[in-house]
């Protein structure tokens, strides 16, 4: 169980990063609910989260620049400690992978700033609560990289996000090992999640083919859900996941044994 838990969700104002606070909250956390843009979506999710009763902070906060990262690690100052950080945060381009001249030099920079960048310095402004958590707790804090099977399997929306998520697995390797033993870094990969973000790149119509294909492709013939794949963010964040630093947990139905 995660009673208690003081954590930091970036990008949480929907989807995955929204189902995990939900959780999170259901579970007697302390929560900082991030969001750049989306304040309406932020307000309902905390509101929900307060519901279950649990303390809420919102904050908005472009998780690439380094600024607005130290204003969202500053907002839990206050609880004196961080027992988790789940870079949820994230962004991506549409974009056909033979299509070379559909993505400039400014796309993948602005998909490395958000998708890579953004969780490396989300992880700096927190260090030192990250590890006043672990010291006060006597167990590992934990930082959890939400990253994509695009990073590992090389498919996904396009050229540019496939090479930010296999940069963040690579990130979260080198800082499983850098930082232990006062903080965990694990990362999840998921795959197709049936969610509005996926909707909003690749509209109605496209998003409900690709949902059809992925269940009837994977072998479990499912479509993962945000509560799907926060669950494991949750595992992640928690310390029933003590023992575990510097894993790439993916999470697609078995789609990756099939692609």
């Amino acid at each position: 169980m995660a009673d208690g838990l003081r954590v930091i969700i970036t990008g949480s104002a929907s989807g995955l990063g929204a189902a995990s606070a939900a959780i999170l909250a259901k579970q007697g956390a302390r929560i900082v609910i991030n969001y750049a843009s989306s304040q309406k979506e932020a307000e309902q999710t905390a509101d929900l989260c307060r519901s279950a009763g649990a303390e809420v902070v919102v904050v908005q906060g472009d998780v690439s620049r380094d600024e607005d990262c130290r204003k969202i690690a500053a907002a839990a100052a206050p609880w004196g400690r961080l027992d988790a950080l789940i870079n949820n945060a994230g962004t991506t381009k549409h974009m056909a992978h033979d299509n070379l001249e559909g993505l400039s030099a400014d796309d993948f920079q602005r998909l490395f700033a958000v998708n890579t960048i953004g969780p490396y310095q989300m992880v700096r402004a927190t260090r030192e609560l990250l590890e006043a958590g672990a010291k006060e707790t006597g167990r590992a804090s934990a930082v959890v990289n939400v990253s994509s099977i695009a990073g590992v399997s090389g498919i996904g929306s396009s050229v540019a996000y496939v090479a930010s998520k296999g940069a963040l697995n690579s990130v979260t390797l080198s800082l499983a090992r850098a930082l232990a033993p006062l903080i965990r870094v694990n990362a999840v990969c998921p795959g197709y999640i049936d969610t509005p973000w996926f909707t909003k790149g690749r509209g109605a119509e496209q998003a409900a083919k690709v949902r059809d294909m992925v269940t009837a492709k994977s072998p479990l013939k499912l479509a993962s859900s945000a509560e799907d794949v926060a669950d494991v963010v949750c595992f992640l964040a928690g310390p029933q996941s003590r023992n575990m630093t510097g894993e790439i947990v993916r999470i697609d139905a078995g789609a990756h044994l099939v692609w």
